[in-house]
């Protein structure tokens, strides 16, 4: 008795020994932060500028002001304009498909001894979609979008983003799905699965009459690894303590954070009926 006893008050006092840790970290130094991209629509396209925060800074990011930005290709040269603090768009113009486009950024006030900043990409071809189509997947409580393509025989990564009703669903880069043509290279893509919507989210459920859009991006690997990884990053993390995250890869020079992504766009629509909903 004496021996459980003891034992109980040693469990009771580990589990009553409670201590508050606070956590500090260290400062790190301040880069710049850049969202972009271009398609192959006619357009007024949009560059973010902003700088990275320590780990718990509890305002919007400061945005980068005053910089004169431009993208190129060729001899043609699109210069953008500050249409609000942080955001520069272009003028409507639609990228050509084939072509590598390059982005200038040439900042007022230099951000850890850099003043200008580049990057490049190129914006791919892309294949035609046939349809696609709708189906209740039961085990997983989503609605699946069917894909029906001809998938060219190159090597390709594609991204996908789709809306309900005209509104974006994937309306964050943790939602799109990015995929390779690994399993159907060169062949028909017969109803393969290439989004979802949940059941369980009212703004994502569907009910006959809402429209369904597809809309399918031919992207370049690099661009493809950068989703991957923001993706990794943000998602669940198993163990909870588990090792520090690696650097995410850029395609900006000077060590600035963020992409310039160039890629086009295919639409595909359908509307859901009775036949395709949950049985």
């Amino acid at each position: 008795m004496k021996k459980i006893t003891y034992f109980i008050l040693i469990v009771v006092s580990i589990v009553a020994c409670t201590e508050k840790i606070n956590i500090e970290l260290d400062d790190t130094y301040t880069r710049l932060v850049v969202e972009a991209n271009i398609t192959d629509e006619a357009k007024n396209h949009i560059v973010k500028l902003s700088k990275t925060t320590d780990y718990f800074y509890n305002k919007p990011s400061p945005v980068v002001e005053g910089a004169k930005i431009t993208i190129t290709e060729g001899q043609n040269i699109f210069n953008l304009s500050e249409t609000e603090p942080g955001i520069y768009k272009t003028e409507k113009l639609a990228g050509e498909i084939g072509k590598t486009y390059t982005l200038k950024i040439e900042l007022l006030n230099e951000i850890n001894g850099h003043k200008t900043y580049t990057a490049s990409d190129k914006l791919m071809p892309v294949g035609v979609i046939d349809s696609i189509g709708v189906e209740y997947i039961d085990n997983w409580k989503v609605w699946e979008i069917r894909l029906y393509a001809k998938e060219p025989p190159t090597t390709d990564f594609y991204m996908f983003n789709w809306m309900k009703n005209n509104i974006l669903v994937t309306d964050t880069i943790d939602e799109v799905n990015v995929s390779d043509d690994k399993f159907f290279n060169g062949s028909y893509s017969n109803g393969v699965g290439v989004g979802w919507f949940e059941e369980e989210r009212e703004d994502e459920n569907l009910h006959p009459g809402d429209t369904v859009t597809l809309i399918m991006s031919t992207i370049t690997e690099e661009y493809a690894d950068f989703v991957w990884e923001i993706q990794d990053e943000t998602g669940y993390q198993s163990p909870l303590f588990s090792g520090p995250p690696a650097n995410i890869s850029s395609n900006i020079s000077n060590g600035a954070l963020g992409f310039f992504a160039a890629y086009p766009n295919r639409y595909s629509s359908t509307i859901v009926v009775n036949q395709v909903m949950k049985k």
